[in-house]
């Protein structure tokens, strides 16, 4: 018996979270979501996450700033990215970085389920 992977969602929009969880869970995988980057940071669960969804912009620490701070701590865990703000330069940093994918809300369901379905292949 395999264990599911855990992929954690961090997003401050409880609405997206709480959907975004719904969905993932839908999936087959474990799930966990936090509506900050610093409740995530602080909750041990980073170094377990096979995936990280998260906003862009938040209160706080951004998704930005969140994915450098896995960086700091060792982790390549793969983050995906969703926004309502879409920038180039964002997802230029984004993406440049390491970011798995970058998506702009609203979006399709299939494109979020499809990119976590390529991190977990890669994991």
């Amino acid at each position: 018996m395999t264990i599911a992977p855990l992929i954690c969602v961090v997003d401050d929009d409880e609405a997206v979270r709480t959907g975004t969880e719904s969905l993932v869970r839908s999936m087959g995988y474990k799930v966990e979501a936090f509506a900050s980057a610093r409740e995530f940071l602080q909750s041990g669960k980073a170094a377990e996450s096979a995936c990280v969804v998260t906003d862009v912009q938040m209160p706080g620490m951004n998704g930005l700033e969140l994915q450098s701070a896995l960086r700091r701590d060792g982790l390549a865990t793969p983050v995906i990215f969703i926004t309502a703000f879409p920038d180039a330069s964002v997802r230029e940093r984004a993406l440049g970085d390491g970011a798995s994918c970058f998506l702009t809300k609203p979006f399709e369901i299939d494109s979020l389920v499809e990119c976590i379905e390529r991190v977990i292949a890669k994991t």
